[in-house]
């Protein structure tokens, strides 16, 4: 698990295809390795991979195909600025919020907007996304955690204040770019809890709309 504090930056030095999955090679930047061993995992932009070698200055894992279809990394390249962070430990801050390392799907940086030393920045997710974002509710953008401001649709607002774009890969977003997210995984299991036993029949709709919330009590009929 991970809390969405980006410890450093680092760059992709290498990537290998391999047929149905992508071995690379990461230069930490100024991440600590000195307590890092084999099997550990690190969140790159994000996405929680496994350390398969390492040394003082690098590490390398293995990204599998399902990784690589719901994720960036698909538009990967050498000279890739990431985000990194290792897993917390039990005896760690919470200075972020819940993170699994499980990117939900690709979103797209719309605009950028200077609001005084601040940054403000819209981002369209992905229409299956949209329901788990909420106005003042919790979002991983690329590994960072972030508080939505803003909803549109499927579009939110972020702002960002100058140590977060100093300290992350967020500061040389432009338009266009194409960022890891995930979702609140408290939005998502509630919504699977909110199904009750029609989360197993797959013969009915499962999906959350506003006539189930109503018939199960959670909206006034009237």
């Amino acid at each position: 698990m991970f809390t969405g504090i980006i410890a450093a930056t680092g760059t992709i030095q290498h990537l290998q295809n391999n047929g149905s999955d992508v071995r690379l090679r990461v230069n930490v930047g100024k991440l600590d390795m000195s307590d890092v061993a084999l099997g550990d995992s690190i969140a790159t932009n994000g996405v929680c991979l496994t350390v398969v070698e390492f040394d003082q200055h690098h590490f390398s894992a293995d990204v599998s195909s399902e990784t690589i279809a719901r994720s960036g990394f698909a538009h990967y390249t050498n000279g890739q600025g990431v985000n990194l962070e290792k897993a917390m430990l039990a005896t760690s801050r919470f200075g972020g919020h819940i993170v699994s390392g499980h990117v939900d799907g690709v979103g797209e940086v719309k605009s950028i907007e200077d609001k005084g030393k601040a940054v403000e920045i819209w981002v369209t997710a992905p229409t299956d996304l949209a329901r788990y974002i909420a106005e003042k509710g919790s979002v991983t953008v690329d590994g960072v955690s972030l508080t939505i401001n803003e909803v549109n649709g499927a579009m939110f607002r972020l702002t960002l204040v100058p140590h977060t774009l100093q300290e992350t890969i967020i500061g040389g977003y432009k338009p266009g770019s194409r960022v890891n997210l995930e979702v609140d995984v408290i939005a998502r299991y509630l919504e699977r809890l909110m199904l009750v036993d029609r989360a197993a029949d797959t013969t009915k709709q499962t999906d959350i709309s506003l006539a189930f919330l109503a018939e199960n009590g959670y909206l006034n009929k009237g």
